[in-house]
């Protein structure tokens, strides 16, 4: 296949309308996964307010440490959006013709995430270390050496099983809402107001596929911060109820709720708009 081939390729034009849109998107909210993350990293007594965590961080590191760990997070948000949309794609392109049942969304949206953040797991790792500020890495690559040197490659997929439980079911969930909701927008408005319907309903399916995905997400990030090497599910779960209740297990949900949310939205919108632009639709 040539180069021009590549490009020409409805899956290879997927993933770069993909991997764009996950560049936006990803530029716009780190500071919310920032957040998010260090609100799930405190354990025990009162959990800090979102408005604390920002003031104590710009204090620290000036505005410019709200997007600590930004470059972790591109390396692996822009190859792994790209991963998932082009692989959603073609599964909708070969499996249904491109108007996929719920049952058919829910199944692709599931296969989809699951290949893209097996993946990407390595730098899901780093990218959370980066944020949690416990760690002293210096660089992406820095980072790689220093978790296989001292804890070997176990060390880079710590946390794959919460990683999977929490974006498998948000992915299923949100392109089954994302899919349903489009489709009771009337046409005449889908003609005028693309951009806008899009956000919408991406708004609207992440919400709601975040509120069931939460815990998973705070015990994902406690694994990950972690670097005993015994660490496992039921330990981190039993902790997190110990030290905080069941409330511990949604700590984070409204940073997190509103960057999956904006991001995925902004996400798809982008997306929606760069395969009309190229052809795909």
């Amino acid at each position: 296949m040539s180069a021009l081939d590549c490009f020409t390729n409805p899956v290879m034009k997927a993933f770069l309308a993909g991997s764009l849109s996950g560049t936006c998107s990803t530029l716009l909210f780190q500071p919310l996964d920032l957040v998010k993350t260090r609100v799930q990293q405190h354990q025990g007594g009162a959990q800090q307010s979102m408005a604390r965590i920002v003031a104590n961080v710009i204090s620290q590191d000036t505005v410019r440490g709200l997007w600590r760990g930004l470059v972790p997070s591109m390396v692996r948000t822009v190859p792994g959006v790209g991963l998932y949309f082009s692989s959603m794609h073609y599964m909708k392109a070969t499996l249904c013709d491109g108007r996929p049942s719920h049952l058919q969304s829910v199944l692709i949206g599931c296969s989809a995430r699951t290949f893209a953040g097996s993946i990407m797991i390595p730098f899901t790792v780093i990218k959370i270390r980066f944020e949690s500020k416990s760690f002293n890495y210096n660089s992406t690559f820095q980072a790689l050496k220093a978790i296989l040197r001292t804890e070997g490659l176990r060390g880079l997929t710590v946390g794959l099983g919460p990683t999977l439980v929490r974006d498998v079911p948000f992915s299923g969930l949100y392109l089954m809402f994302y899919e349903h909701l489009k489709t009771l927008t009337p046409e005449e408005l889908k003609m005028t107001h693309g951009s806008s319907v899009h956000f919408s309903c991406g708004i609207m399916a992440g919400f709601l596929a975040s509120l069931v995905t939460q815990p998973a997400d705070v015990i994902k990030t406690r694994l990950q911060i972690s670097t005993q090497t015994n660490k496992n599910i039921a330990g981190v779960i039993r902790q997190i109820y110990s030290q905080q209740g069941m409330a511990g297990f949604t700590a984070g949900l409204v940073p997190r709720s509103l960057r999956r949310t904006l991001m995925a939205a902004l996400a798809w919108t982008v997306y929606e708009r760069m395969i009309k632009t190229i052809g795909l639709k």
